[in-house]
């Protein structure tokens, strides 16, 4: 297991954010592989990585990434309603030649083609980035590196092999497999995409909502073993709530 600090959105971090991450992970007894070398693993640090590894896209072909000075606002007038389908860029910008120095945002091209992958929980799947979302943003207008981009480096950097996260996920797999093709990698990681924990209302878990976190349950009395087998519980991996240490749930993997 490897501990990577996601603040690739730098309006939204905070220092404080982080500090309870790593205090929560402390108490629950869950320290990554590589120790304290993980715990320094920032995107927020890596901005000349993710920019070294863009111009090395430009450089195979130089209309594989360009400037974008649309918004989401201009996106969605133009792409319309998609009555809950992911709302695919139109191509806009595309060929049109914008001056770099006018925004930061930059586009790498999703050309036609599929992208096939086996997922330990859904099996064989298909999927068509350039029908799905069309040209995948890496860069937006704030300078930010976008989630899209930035794992896919990292997963590299880091040698990630098998990544399992939500379902809410699940679409982006083919567009960053074809990121990472063009960033070298031959060979994806496994991916297991798992159902989402939700609220009785079917929304998922949000802490901008004041949903429950562990800080809240920490204060509350629970201790370590409670709340791993609580967590066990509803993701599957246990029959029932009762406490659990680690070793216990590591061994149902």
């Amino acid at each position: 297991m490897l501990l990577r600090i996601e603040d690739h959105d730098r309006g939204r971090c905070r220092a404080e954010y982080e500090r309870g991450l790593l205090e929560d992970l402390e108490w629950l007894g869950l320290v990554p592989d590589g120790g304290g070398s993980g715990e320094r693993f920032r995107q927020r640090e890596r901005g000349a990585v993710y920019d070294a590894a863009l111009a090395r896209i430009a450089a195979v072909e130089m209309s594989m990434v360009y400037t974008c000075v649309c918004s989401r606002r201009d996106i969605d007038a133009i792409a319309g309603d998609a009555g809950g389908v992911e709302t695919r860029y139109p191509g806009t910008c595309r060929g049109r030649a914008i001056d770099p120095s006018l925004t930061p945002a930059r586009r790498v091209r999703m050309d036609p083609g599929s992208e096939p992958f086996d997922d330990i929980v859904h099996g064989p799947m298909e999927q068509t980035p350039a029908e799905q979302c069309g040209d995948v943003l890496v860069r937006d207008r704030a300078g930010n590196w976008t989630y899209q981009f930035a794992v896919v480096l990292d997963d590299i950097a880091q040698g990630v092999d098998v990544v399992i996260r939500g379902d809410d996920l699940l679409e982006s797999t083919g567009r960053q497999i074809r990121l990472a093709r063009l960033l070298g990698r031959a060979d994806p990681p496994v991916f297991l995409h798992h159902p989402l924990i939700r609220k009785q209302n079917g929304a998922k878990l949000s802490k901008s909502d004041g949903d429950t976190g562990i800080r809240e349950l920490r204060a509350a009395g629970w201790s370590p073993e409670r709340v791993i087998g609580h967590a066990a519980a509803l993701a599957g991996l246990a029959d029932n709530a009762s406490a659990r240490t680690l070793d216990g749930i590591a061994e149902t993997f």
